[in-house]
């Protein structure tokens, strides 16, 4: 089955991969939502899952015990498509999903719900999605429960992107706070392997620093006194 994808996938695969999420272990507060949503929709399968270039992976499960499948025969890349919840209620009766395999054999799904797991930039990175084996619907107040705890989900997430970046600013914060050897001279900067770098470069290699360049008063004095002389009276008199 060809794989249907966003319009904007390099960009969600991007922001996928900032979230560090794939392939961790499980963690009580994803596996709690799951176990909420499978009981407040009064299903058998509850997942949280991450749509990877290839595969449909689960961070949280319940009523499956299969760690990923494939992306092309996955529910859920079928429902990142949208930024609204798709609700499935008879997959028999649906053209997308009545011949996939994971209607025909197990878990032999008959019913799907999934929402969307939307960053701050509208990106879906997966879903959270509730799946029975028999026809059935949503009440409203079991849809509204089912985005509520998806929009859990994406705070958790977003707790965890947000920690990590603190971490390695600390990181580099420790590295620019310990001795570091510059020439007398040139002011060159010696690196842990012992090589030496400009100032820029080495600030560029631990932060996020970008630099433009420019000449100062003074140092315009020395080098280029008729520029200075012409540039410098123009701000005086200003």
């Amino acid at each position: 089955m060809k794989i249907k994808t966003p319009a904007q996938e390099s960009e969600r695969l991007e922001a996928l991969k900032q979230y560090n999420i794939l392939d961790t272990p499980s963690e009580q507060a994803y596996d709690d939502i799951t176990r909420l949503a499978a009981f407040i929709c009064d299903v058998p399968i509850a997942l949280i899952t991450f749509v990877d270039e290839k595969r449909q992976w689960f961070k949280a499960k319940v009523g499956l015990n299969v760690a990923q499948t494939p992306r092309d025969v996955s529910f859920c890349s079928q429902c990142i498509l949208s930024q609204e919840m798709m609700v499935v209620k008879d997959t028999f009766l649906d053209e997308r999903f009545k011949d996939n395999p994971l209607v025909i054999v197990d878990p032999y799904i008959r019913f799907y719900a999934g929402v969307p797991l939307l960053t701050p930039n509208d990106q879906p990175l997966g879903t959270l999605c509730v799946i029975d084996r028999q026809p059935r619907e949503l009440s409203e107040s079991q849809t509204n429960a089912l985005n509520a705890l998806a929009r859990q989900v994406m705070m958790q997430l977003e707790l965890r992107r947000v920690s990590s970046q603190l971490a390695t600013a600390l990181d580099k914060i420790k590295v620019m706070e310990g001795l570091i050897p510059i020439c007398s001279y040139c002011k060159g900067i010696r690196n842990d392997q012992g090589y030496w770098s400009t100032v820029e470069t080495f600030i560029e290699q631990h932060s996020d620093v970008e630099f433009t360049h420019g000449i100062c008063n003074e140092c315009m004095k020395v080098h280029f006194p008729d520029v200075a002389e012409v540039l410098l009276k123009e701000n005086d008199d200003s």
